[in-house]
């Protein structure tokens, strides 16, 4: 019997920011921010805010991947006035280079060769074409035979990953995608952003979006996650994006999850903050098996 589409199954979760090293905790404040915040980030208690605020997980690349995470939300960017194209990953602040995370996720890909994992490269800050070749190069010698083609998303099932021996995706949300086979275009994992603090607004945005998301052709991300506003930031300064926003909103949220089914205009993928401190990844994993009772009662 063959395993359903990928694009009607569930993932989860995902990744901004790695927990930064000691040795990184200097680094400094990424071209994705202001030039006034840039220059307040030369204090070193505004740095210490500014992490806060823009650490969105606890865990490192391996840490998720054995917790339960297949997909990743990456932003990228060069360090402007650095020798070299090296590439880091960020947000709001640098945080480890893309190599190192790249090497670490096919580490654990190496020892699970059934398991799949989607990257999903959406921001990038201060890259012209040659880091962007740069960077390509490095997916590419980080995963090889392990990168799946673009291919019309139906015939994506488990099935067809585990005969190829494909084991990764990766979105690439700029134009020079085309230039490359196993790069598949941003608009394959379309992720509508609700981009509010109130948690209420949050589910009814999901629930719309759900509602109206394509039935063929493309992934599907559900972004559960509360976005701070300025003033947000500004009323609760020292406190920190997790314990302003995530800590009191995540079990609402995940009551959510539990309700939702998967399916061609169900759930597909479900991002969230902070996935450690509610079984998030497990509740999420556990939806697929709506889809394994679906098959034996159409069977």
């Amino acid at each position: 019997m063959p395993l359903k589409p990928l694009e009607k199954g569930l993932c989860t979760s995902y990744a901004l920011t790695p927990v930064l090293p000691e040795s990184e905790q200097k680094s400094p404040v990424g071209p994705d921010q202001a030039t006034a915040i840039k220059r307040l980030a030369r204090i070193s208690l505004v740095k210490r805010i500014m992490k806060k605020w823009s650490v969105t997980q606890n865990l490192t690349f391996k840490e998720q991947l054995e917790g339960g995470i297949r997909y990743f939300d990456l932003r990228v960017s060069s360090k402007p006035g650095e020798i070299g194209q090296e590439i880091y990953f960020i947000h709001g602040l640098f945080g480890i280079k893309v190599w190192d995370g790249l090497k670490e996720m096919n580490s654990f890909l190496e020892q699970h060769p059934k398991e799949v994992i989607f990257l999903d490269f959406n921001h990038f800050y201060a890259m012209d074409d040659s880091h962007h070749h740069f960077l390509i190069n490095r997916i590419h010698s980080a995963f090889e035979s392990k990168l799946c083609c673009v291919e019309c998303v139906e015939y994506v099932t488990l099935l067809y990953m585990w005969e190829k021996k494909h084991q990764v995706l990766i979105f690439y949300h700029h134009p020079l995608y085309q230039e490359y086979p196993f790069l598949w275009p941003g608009n394959k994992m379309p992720a509508p952003w609700a981009n509010t603090t109130n948690v209420h607004k949050l589910l009814q945005f999901l629930e719309t979006t759900l509602g109206e998301r394509s039935r063929y052709g493309t992934f599907h991300v559900s972004q559960a996650i509360l976005t701070p506003r300025v003033k947000t930031i500004a009323r609760h300064l020292i406190r920190g994006l997790k314990n302003t926003l995530v800590h009191r909103n995540l079990p609402m949220i995940l009551n959510w999850v539990k309700a939702q089914k998967p399916g061609v205009m169900g759930v597909n993928i479900i991002t969230s903050d902070f996935v450690e401190l509610v079984d998030f990844a497990a509740t999420v994993i556990a939806l697929n098996d709506l889809l394994l009772e679906e098959n034996e009662s159409t069977t």
